[in-house]
């Protein structure tokens, strides 16, 4: 199916959603910081489909991985859905207001992610 990067700091979060998403038949790079999240975004940009990524982490938060992400021309055309314990509707907003496709307030529904994911993925180019 996709590949999809997972970035969020708090390890158990980050696996369970990896493991669910690789039961969806996806691949995943899972990172555990937006640094190397980023990192890891540059790395696989030609195929990389979708970026799922936490608000609050330190050092680099998501907004700070969603900034750099939209001044990359390689970077700047996949969708990052926020997934954040953050529910307050500020932040919603400016997430969405900054270019996230989508903001998740952990806990979230898995049907309801598998939706955003299935709207958003990235689809390859058709052949001719």
């Amino acid at each position: 199916m996709a590949l999809i990067l997972v970035i969020d700091d708090e390890a158990p979060i980050r696996a369970n959603v990896a493991r669910m998403l690789r039961m969806e038949q996806h691949e995943v790079i899972e990172a555990a910081d937006g640094h190397s999240g980023l990192a890891l975004a540059r790395e696989h940009a030609a195929s990389l489909a979708l970026i799922l990524c936490d608000v609050m982490m330190p050092t680099t938060d998501g907004f700070a991985v969603l900034d750099a992400l939209q001044t990359e021309p390689a970077l700047r055309h996949l969708p990052l859905v926020f997934l954040s314990a953050s529910a307050e509707p500020e932040r919603l907003n400016e997430g969405l207001q900054r270019g996230a496709v989508a903001y998740l307030t952990k806990p979230f529904k898995w049907d309801h992610l598998r939706e955003i994911i299935q709207l958003h993925v990235r689809r390859p180019p058709h052949s001719p």
